[in-house]
């Protein structure tokens, strides 16, 4: 099996489509929707790859990321921002210990190779 993605998003249909694609390109997924569920998923899957909404209830994206950081920092998993407010929230998601940023609407070609990137460097 492919490596473990985990998909950390509020709107269950775009999950689903996330989920759909990953596993059209071989990876494994799992699934968060929002951040305290993306922190217990982190600590419980140990994921290889984590993609990031900003936008949540409960616990945003940020500081979701920034409590998975803490949890280990020796251990760098990619954690990819995915926003629809593009640009805007670039640093602040480097800041929070992010390793990258797509925005949506996702361009699955963009995906595609942000992961590769990510994953087999």
């Amino acid at each position: 099996m492919g490596e473990l993605i985990l998909i950390v998003e509020d709107y269950e249909d775009t999950r689903f489509l996330m989920k759909f694609l990953l596993e059209t390109y071989g990876y494994r997924v799992s699934e968060a929707g929002d951040g305290q569920q993306a922190v217990d998923s982190f600590k419980n899957e140990h994921p290889d790859l984590i993609l990031m909404d900003i936008s949540m209830p409960v616990l945003d994206g940020l500081a979701a990321t920034r409590k998975i950081r803490q949890l280990n920092p020796l251990e760098k998993i990619p954690i990819i921002a995915v926003t629809a407010h593009g640009d805007i929230y670039y640093d602040r998601a480097l800041e929070a210990g992010c390793d990258d940023l797509i925005s949506k609407p996702l361009d699955y070609d963009k995906l595609e190779s942000v992961l590769q990137q990510h994953l087999h460097h």
